[in-house]
């Protein structure tokens, strides 16, 4: 296969690509280890693909999470390619599910995976997501990555609800070196309003802001988010130049419920998987790009600082089907 021909030569190299394929593959061995152990003996248990190999096949993607109607589709996809190009066996059937795979998540679109960046100005990042994802931290290890690249980051700590948020993200904030706006028991519009005006006086070149996770009420949190991003364009034109969604990967199915209540909420234009070394049920990626039409931007691959990956569907497809090879 050609992709794994790829990974094998990056990984006898000593570069910081091998290092990233390095962690996709650790991040996502439960997945893997679950997924694939169990396509390995269904290839071993059938000679011919018939009705079922599908059938069995179908119910091990499922488990993987990928999802009901993502797997129909999938299924309804590698039927006709089987029968258009009259494949017979198993072992060529491997090759075809992990094109397949690409094919789920690209779906003919160029995929953009990278941080937009504002040509003039601060690029202004806002982060949502319900309590519990993992958003403090995501957006904590973010600003060391952004930080080591050299830019001039600013947090503002815009949950003014939550017990502890803002300790949280000034605590971050201290440990990587980089300031933090907040205010107790203010309006989460006013504390983002002081901290972008720091960011065009004292020119920095990302903010980061970090909001309420209460989707309990949906009116609420919309009408605060309006406001956040009124006050945002306000003062930026064009900003909020991302808004990226944390998910819980271990959540599973959840997820994409939570996905989708947030896009009719607000703009959003990435998501981020966390925790995502955490679950046997990797396949939610997959799950996520199909039902919900956003890019995963970053993956979370462990609990270290440098953990936090900028999404790349190349090396999550390898991660997930290396023992398939």
């Amino acid at each position: 296969m050609g992709l794994f021909d790829k990974f094998k030569k990056i990984l006898k190299s000593d570069s910081i690509e091998q290092k990233e394929v390095v962690t996709y593959e650790e991040g996502l061995e439960k997945t893997r280890k679950e997924f694939t152990s169990k396509l390995n003996l269904l290839n071993m248990k059938h000679n011919v693909i018939d009705e079922a190999y599908y059938e069995e096949l179908e119910d091990i993607l499922i488990t993987a999470d990928i999802g009901v109607n993502t797997v129909m589709n999938f299924m309804d996809k590698l039927r006709s390619r089987v029968k258009r190009e009259n494949i017979t066996s198993v072992d060529e059937l491997k090759e075809v599910i992990v094109d397949e795979m690409f094919i789920i998540y690209v779906q003919n679109e160029i995929i953009v995976n990278k941080i937009n960046y504002s040509k003039d100005g601060p690029t202004v990042i806002l982060f949502v997501g319900v309590n519990g994802v993992g958003k403090t931290t995501t957006i904590g290890k973010i600003a060391w990555k952004l930080k080591n690249e050299g830019k001039k980051v600013l947090l503002i700590a815009g949950d003014t609800f939550r017990a502890g948020a803002i300790e949280q993200l000034n605590e971050w904030g201290k440990r990587i070196n980089v300031d933090t706006v907040y205010k107790e028991n203010a309006d989460p519009a006013s504390v983002i309003y002081d901290g972008l005006t720091k960011a065009k006086n004292e020119q920095y070149d990302v903010v980061l802001v970090d909001t309420a996770g209460r989707l309990q009420n949906k009116v609420n949190l919309m009408n605060e988010l309006e406001k956040i991003n009124k006050v945002i364009g306000n003062l930026i034109p064009g900003a909020p130049h991302e808004t990226l969604l944390v998910i819980d990967a271990t959540t599973g199915q959840n997820g994409i419920s939570q996905a989708n209540s947030f896009k009719e909420i607000t703009n959003i234009t990435g998501i981020v998987l966390t925790k995502l070394d955490g679950t046997a049920k990797g396949g939610i990626v997959l799950a996520i790009k199909d039902n919900v039409k956003i890019p995963v931007k970053f993956v979370g691959l462990g609990e270290k600082q440098d953990d936090l990956k900028v999404f790349d569907i190349e090396k999550y497809i390898y991660g997930l089907f290396k023992d398939m090879e």
